[in-house]
């Protein structure tokens, strides 16, 4: 889990008869067979008509709110830049590029300008969102996809060209990546890494089992794990290139806010991790687990001791 500190001035029916009437002459029969002026008809014919409205209703409104959604992210297709209804505040309508290429290889994804991402809250039914804070909320949006984006990063350098490559630039834990790329001479391929983000989607009332694990142990041992659970949760994803073929790897994202800066800068952490399929588990035991027993061994203090022992028997005599 990374922390993530932005600054605090960046924040932000059909009604017919169920009796066929318009039958030819040689079919009409010489009488209706229902009694249409009886009390019982009538009532049992404004039972149904209600119950066809409803389910009308209740399937035209499923129906249209899946179709305006976009696949690739689950928000409305036609975002529109008009102001709202009684809007009181001029929201800007500029839309900025991130750094995160599309999986359709067109370019970078854009962010929803202030203007954009208030009508989306209002068409969620967030109608009590405070108009003057939008401008903050977009920007807090774009930096914590922006670190987000970094830490898929940190995986897909890692882990692109395989499990064999991961254990072995994960073999020394995280501060000596870097040194473990030079030592096998991954440098190219680490550079060239080029994942894209083919969709993503928010998912805010599904818990992660990680976030729900962590929620029972502060309830059993506050002390340590006491904490809040996270605000958001996102699955992203990413498009991979393994052996010149295009994967998809699903990552998890929970975000979590921490206790403000003494300056009143707010602080946010991002638990990013491929989500929980073999390929994945595989990924985060090496990255984790070869983290904890390096550090757990002590391994630089005695990687350093080696290498004191190196230069004082090469020295001359």
């Amino acid at each position: 889990m990374h922390k993530h500190q932005k600054s605090a001035d960046a924040m932000t029916f059909s009604s017919g008869c169920p009796v066929k009437h318009d039958a030819t002459a040689s079919e009409r029969p010489s009488a209706c067979p229902v009694p249409h002026d009886s009390r019982e008809y009538k009532e049992q014919r404004k039972e149904w008509k209600k119950e066809c409205k409803r389910e009308w209703k209740k399937d035209h409104e499923s129906q249209s709110t899946l179709s305006r959604l976009n696949p690739l992210n689950y928000m409305f297709r036609d975002l529109s830049q008009a102001p709202a209804p009684n809007q009181t505040h001029v929201l800007p309508t500029s839309r900025e590029p991130s750094t995160i290429p599309r999986g359709d290889g067109d370019g970078n994804w854009e962010y929803p300008s202030p203007q954009q991402m208030y009508n989306a809250l209002l068409r969620k039914g967030y109608t009590d969102t405070d108009v003057t804070a939008v401008e903050s909320m977009v920007s807090v949006h774009n930096f914590l996809n922006e670190g987000a984006w970094a830490e898929i990063m940190d995986w897909e350098k890692r882990f692109a060209g395989g499990l064999k490559k991961g254990w072995q630039l994960c073999s020394r834990g995280e501060q000596n990546f870097d040194d473990m790329v030079k030592k096998y001479g991954y440098e190219k391929e680490v550079e060239n890494v080029n994942p894209s983000l083919v969709r993503f989607q928010g998912r805010p009332k599904d818990m992660t089992p990680k976030a729900a694990m962590f929620q029972v142990m502060g309830w059993l041992y506050p002390g340590a794990f006491g904490t809040e659970p996270p605000f958001d949760r996102h699955d992203w994803y990413v498009s991979r290139d393994v052996d010149g073929q295009r994967k998809e790897v699903r990552y998890v994202i929970d975000y979590y806010s921490g206790p403000p800066e003494p300056t009143g800068e707010p602080v946010f952490f991002l638990d990013v991790r491929p989500a929980m399929t073999p390929t994945g588990a595989a990924e985060r035991a090496l990255r984790w687990g070869c983290d904890v027993w390096w550090r757990a061994i002590g391994g630089d203090t005695r990687e350093r001791e080696r290498q004191e022992k190196q230069e004082k028997w090469s020295w001359p005599k």
